[in-house]
């Protein structure tokens, strides 16, 4: 061996050790030890070199890409021996439908290892972290990595919260409108019923916030909030109803404490809408719930029993007042046929004289 990077370590009857530094693909192949004795010994030995891949480099990728474009991202690396392997992470996830590429170099005897990401760019990837790993028996269990940023442009994403579940008359609510893309949407248009706001002192503007004060029946409506950047523009909707404040109040009397206010309360809840019947389910669900007496039963009970009383009153009366008249006409019995009342006064009196002096014996 006539090598300067070839260095004899140790030399002796029984030992012969040579050390190579800088090794390179050129020093594989086949050593041969020789002891020069009658005969000659010889021992070899088949030296392996492995080729070393090189840092992997992503290319394809153009910022920005926009939403629902096709991104071909692919990751090359160069001098592995044996051919290394490469693998593709999405936000440390791994993906598995990749295309890959074997070419060997004949003259050094290494492979030029490639592979190709292929997807559709959606919003959920802007900001993802793509890395490329090339793994390597040569790189003692430590891969090269790669990776790359994506951006990705995309339409506003636009949602309405609302501060109030249930608005009323007199109160106040604030609808927030939430966008997102990228670019950053401009400020956002708020609109009623396809029109401008009619009331612009009680309906305040403020960036993407819609305040209403004050809330009446004329606030119904459909209220729009529309967002734009350079990419497209989006919109979505909130239907706004006022509710009425007697629809609240209306659990508050289901529970009565007297018969009067029972009835009552029973016009109220036929005479009432669908709306108040859903104010109460969302009100006091348990104002509806009676576990005492029922004071309509009881108040029934007690109109049929003073109806019937003042039933027999009446009749009693009639009947008194009927046998009483009967009994003066037979104390005048006797002086009907008299012409005048001076006559009939007499033989009233002379009916009575003499039936004092008839007199009847039974024997």
């Amino acid at each position: 061996l006539r090598d300067n990077r070839i260095e004899l370590v140790r030399a002796s009857w029984h030992e012969l050790s040579i050390s190579v530094s800088d090794v390179s693909l050129s020093d594989e192949g086949q050593y041969t030890c020789s002891l020069f004795t009658m005969p000659v010994k010889t021992s070899k030995a088949f030296l392996t070199v492995l080729g070393v891949p090189e840092k992997p480099q992503i290319t394809g990728f153009t910022s920005p890409v926009m939403e629902g474009e096709r991104m071909q991202l692919t990751c090359k690396t160069s001098g592995s021996k044996p051919a290394a392997d490469i693998r593709w992470f999405k936000n440390d996830k791994e993906v598995k439908d990749v295309k890959s590429l074997k070419e060997e170099d004949t003259v050094r005897k290494t492979f030029t290892v490639s592979s190709t990401l292929d997807f559709l760019a959606d919003r959920s990837d802007d900001g993802a972290v793509v890395s490329c790993r090339v793994d390597h028996e040569s790189l003692n269990s430590t891969p090269q990595i790669a990776m790359q940023v994506l951006e990705i442009h995309y339409t506003p994403l636009v949602k309405i919260i609302s501060s109030n579940s249930w608005p009323e008359e007199g109160q106040s609510i604030v609808l927030t409108c939430e966008s997102k893309g990228k670019p950053l949407p401009e400020p956002v248009l708020w609109t009623k019923d396809g029109g401008e706001l009619p009331d612009p002192e009680r309906m305040v503007v403020n960036g993407r916030v819609l305040s209403i004060s004050f809330l009446n029946k004329t606030d119904n409506g459909t209220y729009r909030c529309e967002a734009k950047n350079p990419i497209g523009r989006n919109s979505t909707e909130y239907v706004l109803i006022v509710h009425d404040v007697f629809n609240t109040l209306l659990p508050t009397t289901v529970i009565p404490s007297l018969t009067t206010a029972t009835v009552t309360t029973n016009v109220a809840l036929t005479a009432s809408t669908t709306t108040s019947a859903t104010a109460t389910s969302i009100r006091d669900p348990n104002g509806l719930t009676q576990t005492g007496p029922d004071h309509a039963l009881i108040g029934g009970i007690v109109a049929v029993v003073v109806f019937v009383t003042l039933c027999s009153i009446i009749l009693l009366g009639r009947y008194l007042a009927r046998h009483k008249g009967t009994y003066l006409t037979n104390e005048a019995k006797g002086a009907e046929d008299a012409p005048d009342a001076d006559t009939a006064i007499i033989n009233a009196e002379g009916s009575q004289v003499n039936a004092e002096e008839k007199k009847e014996y039974f024997i």
